[in-house]
């Protein structure tokens, strides 16, 4: 099952750090956040990758095309420019880069990556957002209900898509940054059926969080796996302060792998 990360916005909120680099690669602990995101799928045994790339992408191109050679030890004889890998420590990861955009919207940027996802159920979450949900819980609530989307609600600050609640967790209603009490919002981790593609529409405008989240709620087909654990968005420098205070300490709850 491959894992599709939305890495693509201009981090905006963020812009201390984002003006030279793309905010997934904003670092916490020395690693870029969506260096981290993709370890915690790695735990659970997902290792192919498809990022969805738009403001400075290259920036993330350069880094995973680098990757084995700054995870390696080497002697280089600069005589020659001939290389000797002594040992390499790089994850088992297959990553596909894909310029979604430099303006396109998070709908627009999944409708883009339909191709690399040869019609199977697939993975998707932001590239900013850390937590330890459990994916195997999430994948195996998502095959019980048989809904053609899961996604994982939260109960934090209400700034995000709040999501109203029906029989069986199906989700009846999706309405995007509202603010009101006692509701979930989208903390992201979802998983996806390909069916989900015909509710996006061919555009650059498209919002995920918008009418295809909103029309997959209204046709029963949208699901909530609830995560009461760790959740928390790198959405401003304070956020960046916080979580790699955490890391520092030994309190990053997101560290799922050894």
């Amino acid at each position: 099952m491959k894992v599709v990360i939305l890495a693509g916005g201009y981090g905006t909120r963020i812009s201390e750090e984002t003006d030279t680099r793309p905010k997934p690669m904003v670092e916490i602990g020395g690693k870029p956040v969506l260096w981290h995101i993709m370890k915690i799928y790695s735990h659970y045994g997902f290792n192919e990758f498809i990022i969805c790339l738009g403001y400075k992408g290259f920036y993330i191109k350069e880094y995973f095309a680098n990757y084995f050679l700054h995870q390696s030890d080497l002697t280089i004889d600069l005589k020659d420019n001939s290389r000797q890998i002594h040992c390499n420590n790089s994850e088992n990861w297959k990553i596909t880069l894909v310029d979604t955009g430099l303006n396109t919207m998070t709908g627009g940027r999944i409708k883009r990556i339909e191709k690399y996802i040869d019609n199977d159920t697939f993975l998707l979450t932001y590239g900013d957002g850390l937590s330890n949900v459990n994916i195997a819980e999430l994948i195996k609530n998502h095959k019980k209900n048989q809904k053609k989307c899961t996604v994982t609600g939260i109960r934090p600050q209400g700034r995000f898509g709040l999501m109203k609640i029906g029989s069986n967790n199906d989700v009846i209603n999706f309405a995007e940054k509202k603010d009101e009490d006692n509701s979930l919002i989208n903390g992201g981790y979802f998983v996806c059926e390909p069916s989900i593609f015909d509710y996006i529409k061919n555009d650059d405008e498209s919002i995920w969080e918008k009418d295809p989240l909103e029309k997959l709620a209204n046709d029963g087909e949208l699901n909530l796996n609830f995560h009461d654990g760790f959740w928390k968005p790198m959405d401003s420098l304070k956020d960046k302060v916080d979580l790699n205070h955490m890391w520092n300490t030994g309190k990053a709850d997101w560290k799922i792998w050894k």
